[in-house]
Protein backbone atom coordinates (compact mmCIF):
# COMPACT_ATOMS: atom_id res chain seq x y z
CA UNK A 1 0.00 0.00 0.00
CA UNK A 2 1.74 3.71 -1.00
CA UNK A 3 2.37 5.98 1.78
CA UNK A 4 -0.08 8.63 0.41
CA UNK A 5 -3.55 6.15 -0.07
CA UNK A 6 -2.55 4.79 3.68
CA UNK A 7 -2.02 8.95 5.07
CA UNK A 8 -5.27 9.11 3.54
CA UNK A 9 -7.51 6.17 4.59
CA UNK A 10 -5.90 6.75 8.31
CA UNK A 11 -7.21 10.10 8.10
CA UNK A 12 -10.63 9.68 7.02
CA UNK A 13 -10.38 7.05 9.62
CA UNK A 14 -9.43 9.40 12.39
CA UNK A 15 -12.16 11.80 11.26
CA UNK A 16 -14.80 9.20 11.64
CA UNK A 17 -13.56 8.33 15.09
CA UNK A 18 -13.70 12.14 16.40
CA UNK A 19 -16.88 12.57 15.05
CA UNK A 20 -18.29 9.87 16.86
CA UNK A 21 -16.60 10.85 19.67
CA UNK A 22 -18.08 14.54 19.65
CA UNK A 23 -21.48 13.31 18.11
CA UNK A 24 -21.98 10.61 20.31
CA UNK A 25 -22.93 12.23 23.85
CA UNK A 26 -24.92 15.06 22.22
CA UNK A 27 -26.89 12.18 19.73
CA UNK A 28 -27.24 10.34 22.94
CA UNK A 29 -28.95 12.96 25.01
CA UNK A 30 -31.56 13.45 22.30
CA UNK A 31 -33.21 10.43 22.58
CA UNK A 32 -33.57 9.07 25.64
CA UNK A 33 -34.67 5.72 26.41
CA UNK A 34 -37.75 5.25 28.39
CA UNK A 35 -36.70 1.53 29.66
CA UNK A 36 -33.10 1.28 29.44
CA UNK A 37 -32.83 -2.49 30.95
CA UNK A 38 -33.07 -5.14 28.93
CA UNK A 39 -35.54 -7.62 29.02
CA UNK A 40 -33.61 -10.60 29.95
CA UNK A 41 -32.56 -8.39 33.22
CA UNK A 42 -36.22 -8.25 34.10
CA UNK A 43 -36.88 -11.35 33.41
CA UNK A 44 -34.07 -12.41 35.60
CA UNK A 45 -34.97 -9.70 38.54
CA UNK A 46 -38.72 -12.08 38.98
CA UNK A 47 -36.26 -14.89 40.32
CA UNK A 48 -34.01 -14.19 43.13
CA UNK A 49 -30.44 -15.23 42.72
CA UNK A 50 -29.19 -18.16 44.73
CA UNK A 51 -26.52 -16.19 47.41
CA UNK A 52 -23.40 -18.14 46.52
CA UNK A 53 -22.08 -17.75 50.09
CA UNK A 54 -24.57 -20.07 51.04
CA UNK A 55 -23.35 -22.99 48.63
CA UNK A 56 -19.91 -22.83 49.10
CA UNK A 57 -19.72 -21.35 52.89
CA UNK A 58 -16.06 -22.91 53.35
CA UNK A 59 -14.81 -22.30 49.49
CA UNK A 60 -14.05 -25.71 47.76
CA UNK A 61 -11.62 -27.81 48.95
CA UNK A 62 -8.56 -29.03 47.11
CA UNK A 63 -8.47 -29.48 43.50
CA UNK A 64 -11.81 -29.84 41.93
CA UNK A 65 -13.17 -32.32 39.29
CA UNK A 66 -15.90 -31.58 35.94
CA UNK A 67 -17.69 -33.87 33.98
CA UNK A 68 -19.95 -33.00 31.43
CA UNK A 69 -23.89 -34.58 32.15
CA UNK A 70 -26.26 -35.57 29.55
CA UNK A 71 -30.17 -35.01 29.77
CA UNK A 72 -30.31 -37.71 32.16
CA UNK A 73 -27.21 -36.89 35.01
CA UNK A 74 -28.84 -33.32 34.46
CA UNK A 75 -32.39 -34.78 35.06
CA UNK A 76 -31.43 -36.25 38.00
CA UNK A 77 -29.85 -33.96 39.45
CA UNK A 78 -32.76 -31.48 39.05
CA UNK A 79 -34.86 -34.30 40.68
CA UNK A 80 -32.37 -34.25 44.23
CA UNK A 81 -32.70 -30.49 44.04
CA UNK A 82 -36.88 -31.32 43.90
CA UNK A 83 -36.58 -33.55 46.89
CA UNK A 84 -34.42 -31.31 48.99
CA UNK A 85 -37.11 -28.85 48.70
CA UNK A 86 -39.91 -31.57 49.18
CA UNK A 87 -37.33 -32.31 52.18
CA UNK A 88 -37.35 -28.58 53.64
CA UNK A 89 -34.09 -28.32 53.25
CA UNK A 90 -31.81 -25.12 51.75
CA UNK A 91 -29.72 -25.12 48.86
CA UNK A 92 -26.07 -26.15 51.19
CA UNK A 93 -27.76 -29.80 51.39
CA UNK A 94 -29.15 -29.64 47.55
CA UNK A 95 -24.93 -29.14 47.18
CA UNK A 96 -23.51 -31.74 49.48
CA UNK A 97 -26.23 -34.48 47.68
CA UNK A 98 -25.19 -33.15 44.38
CA UNK A 99 -21.94 -33.77 45.11
CA UNK A 100 -22.06 -36.91 47.23
CA UNK A 101 -24.03 -38.42 43.77
CA UNK A 102 -21.49 -36.99 41.56
CA UNK A 103 -18.76 -38.88 43.43
CA UNK A 104 -20.74 -41.94 44.25
CA UNK A 105 -22.59 -42.37 40.39
CA UNK A 106 -21.88 -39.57 38.59
CA UNK A 107 -25.35 -38.62 38.84
CA UNK A 108 -26.23 -41.72 36.92
CA UNK A 109 -29.01 -43.73 38.69
CA UNK A 110 -27.09 -46.99 38.70
CA UNK A 111 -28.53 -50.63 38.72
CA UNK A 112 -26.46 -53.77 39.85
CA UNK A 113 -23.33 -53.77 38.47
CA UNK A 114 -23.09 -57.60 38.73
CA UNK A 115 -19.09 -58.21 39.52
CA UNK A 116 -18.64 -54.81 39.30
CA UNK A 117 -21.05 -53.63 42.16
CA UNK A 118 -19.70 -52.66 45.43
CA UNK A 119 -21.48 -55.16 47.14
CA UNK A 120 -24.98 -54.30 46.69
CA UNK A 121 -25.15 -50.83 46.42
CA UNK A 122 -27.66 -48.95 43.76
CA UNK A 123 -28.94 -46.00 42.94
CA UNK A 124 -27.83 -42.17 42.74
CA UNK A 125 -25.80 -42.43 45.86
CA UNK A 126 -24.98 -45.88 45.66
CA UNK A 127 -26.87 -46.95 48.95
CA UNK A 128 -27.36 -50.90 49.68
CA UNK A 129 -30.52 -52.94 51.08
CA UNK A 130 -28.56 -54.81 52.78
CA UNK A 131 -27.47 -52.00 54.99
CA UNK A 132 -31.35 -51.03 55.41
CA UNK A 133 -31.41 -47.86 52.92
CA UNK A 134 -34.64 -49.29 51.49
CA UNK A 135 -35.60 -51.87 49.21
CA UNK A 136 -33.82 -51.92 45.38
CA UNK A 137 -36.79 -50.51 43.97
CA UNK A 138 -37.28 -47.70 46.61
CA UNK A 139 -33.43 -46.57 46.44
CA UNK A 140 -33.36 -46.80 42.36
CA UNK A 141 -36.04 -43.81 42.70
CA UNK A 142 -34.16 -40.21 42.89
CA UNK A 143 -36.62 -39.14 45.07
CA UNK A 144 -36.41 -41.57 47.84
CA UNK A 145 -32.76 -41.95 47.51
CA UNK A 146 -32.20 -38.35 47.85
CA UNK A 147 -34.80 -38.42 50.82
CA UNK A 148 -33.08 -41.10 52.15
CA UNK A 149 -29.87 -39.67 52.32
CA UNK A 150 -30.89 -36.33 53.62
CA UNK A 151 -32.82 -38.17 56.19
CA UNK A 152 -28.98 -39.11 57.57
CA UNK A 153 -27.70 -35.78 57.16
CA UNK A 154 -30.10 -34.06 58.79
CA UNK A 155 -29.32 -36.45 61.99
CA UNK A 156 -25.76 -35.27 61.64
CA UNK A 157 -25.33 -32.79 64.66
CA UNK A 158 -23.82 -29.15 62.45
CA UNK A 159 -23.87 -30.80 58.99
CA UNK A 160 -24.70 -26.97 57.92
CA UNK A 161 -21.47 -26.01 59.25
CA UNK A 162 -19.12 -28.75 58.26
CA UNK A 163 -16.86 -28.92 54.80
CA UNK A 164 -18.96 -30.87 52.60
CA UNK A 165 -16.71 -33.90 52.05
CA UNK A 166 -17.33 -34.63 56.25
CA UNK A 167 -20.78 -34.12 56.05
CA UNK A 168 -21.22 -36.25 53.13
CA UNK A 169 -18.37 -39.16 54.82
CA UNK A 170 -20.54 -38.67 57.76
CA UNK A 171 -23.56 -40.15 56.01
CA UNK A 172 -21.93 -42.25 53.27
CA UNK A 173 -18.83 -43.88 55.24
CA UNK A 174 -16.97 -44.33 52.12
CA UNK A 175 -14.03 -45.89 51.88
CA UNK A 176 -12.37 -42.54 50.48
CA UNK A 177 -13.54 -39.96 52.92
CA UNK A 178 -12.15 -36.97 51.38
CA UNK A 179 -13.36 -37.67 47.53
CA UNK A 180 -16.53 -35.46 47.71
CA UNK A 181 -14.56 -32.40 48.11
CA UNK A 182 -14.06 -32.46 44.17
CA UNK A 183 -17.73 -32.38 43.26
CA UNK A 184 -18.19 -29.24 45.26
CA UNK A 185 -18.20 -26.41 42.93
CA UNK A 186 -19.94 -28.51 39.80
CA UNK A 187 -22.21 -29.27 42.21
CA UNK A 188 -22.92 -25.58 43.63
CA UNK A 189 -22.98 -24.69 39.49
CA UNK A 190 -26.30 -27.06 39.45
CA UNK A 191 -27.88 -25.84 42.14
CA UNK A 192 -26.99 -21.61 41.31
CA UNK A 193 -28.78 -23.11 37.96
CA UNK A 194 -32.19 -25.15 38.43
CA UNK A 195 -32.48 -24.49 42.36
CA UNK A 196 -34.88 -21.68 41.31
CA UNK A 197 -36.50 -23.85 37.84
Amino acid sequence: MNTIFRKSVLGVAGLAFAGGVFAGPLTAHAATPVDATPAAVAVQADKPAVDTAKLIPHGVQGAQSHIDLNDEQTANAKAIIAATKKSGLNERAAVISIATSLQESKLENLGHLGDRNDHDSLGLFQQRPSSGWGTPEQITDPEYSTMAFQKGLKQVDGWQDMPLTEAAQTVQVSAYPDAYAQWEQQAADLVAQHWNN
